[in-house]
């Protein structure tokens, strides 16, 4: 279970995408928007509120999400929404491929979270806590091991542990 009251710094990991691009695409976005309005003389007040409210729609659109985990759960902040499931009570683990490479997971509690699996790959630690958690939720029985999810999170584990073995090559000077 999540604990009730703030999180542990010491036991939490963390990932954050990179805002910059959220914000270097609305400024662009505003300044563009501003510089044709100002170069057509249409530029008012009531306008470059509306450019500027734009541009901070667009930032909003593209920030993207805080994602934490501990011991037994994830959690997935976006601007407007949190969202937390327990990882040790996993029922369903879905990647919808041709859709969207999101993955999608269901805990026994009712909860549901959306994850973009490059958070995983970008940030071991999390990958790590999502992992016990998903060896609980098979010890427990509440996630069955001979389904699709198992396979979703097989292809996963092999694609994480790939993309970690060439990082150590790489900083190694081997590869």
């Amino acid at each position: 279970m999540r604990p009730s009251g703030p999180p542990s710094p010491a036991g939490d990991r963390h990932w954050h995408g990179d805002v910059r691009f959220a914000g270097a695409c609305a400024l662009a976005f505003g300044a563009m928007a501003l510089a044709v309005d100002w170069d057509a003389h249409t530029l008012t007040p009531p306008r470059t509120l509306l450019w500027l409210t734009l541009a901070a729609t667009v930032f909003a659109v593209l920030l993207p999400q805080r994602i934490t985990a501990g011991p037994g759960w994830l959690t997935a902040r976006g601007p407007l929404t949190s969202h937390t499931v327990h990882t040790d009570a996993l029922v369903a683990v879905r990647q919808y491929g041709d859709v969207s490479s999101h993955l999608i997971l269901r805990d026994a509690h009712g909860h549901r979270l959306e994850l973009d699996p490059r958070v995983l790959i970008a940030n071991p630690l999390l990958w790590h806590e999502l992992d016990t958690g998903v060896r609980r939720s098979l010890e427990c029985g509440t996630l069955c091991r001979n389904s699709k999810d198992s396979d979703v999170l097989l292809r996963l584990r092999h694609r994480i542990d790939d993309e970690t073995a060439q990082a150590v090559l790489r900083a190694s000077g081997i590869s």
